[in-house]
């Protein structure tokens, strides 16, 4: 969260933020990787989730949903999609922690909206084969 508002409130190339935020875990590889993916995945794929985003937000502007918000919804949508070994709900239960620690009073509601409504959509499309506690299902494969 903290690279991807860094990045968006300077305008700096995201390795650069990346680097300096990153620096004290480099002797944690598998922290290190994880958020390194997760960072690039949501900086490349960002349009794609705002395209999740922007139909999900009844009577509401994306420009006029707090940065903060924003990021955090997408870093949600990146785990959903993009990551099959963490639980759908365990990737919504963290941005609504992060939410009611940062953001405003009723950011974890609203977050909460929108992703809740996207997983089922994304269910319903059968975008997502996550079973059980949320691991990938043996079967799908």
């Amino acid at each position: 969260m903290q690279i991807l508002y860094a990045h968006e409130i300077s305008g700096e190339p995201i390795q650069k933020v990346t680097d300096s935020i990153l620096e004290d875990f480099r002797d944690h590889p598998a922290l290190y990787k994880f958020t390194e993916k997760l960072v690039y995945l949501v900086a490349t794929k960002r349009g794609e989730f705002d395209g999740y985003i922007e139909p999900l937000l009844a009577n509401w502007e994306m420009e006029r949903t707090a940065l903060l918000d924003k990021i955090l919804i997408r870093l949600a949508m990146c785990e959903i999609l993009y990551f099959e070994d963490i639980p759908p709900k365990v990737s919504i239960n963290e941005a609504l922690e992060i939410a009611k620690l940062y953001s405003t009073a009723n950011s974890s509601k609203f977050i909460n909206g929108i992703l809740d409504a996207f997983l089922n959509r994304m269910k319903a499309a059968g975008k997502i084969v996550k079973s059980g506690r949320g691991l990938i299902d043996p079967s799908s494969h």
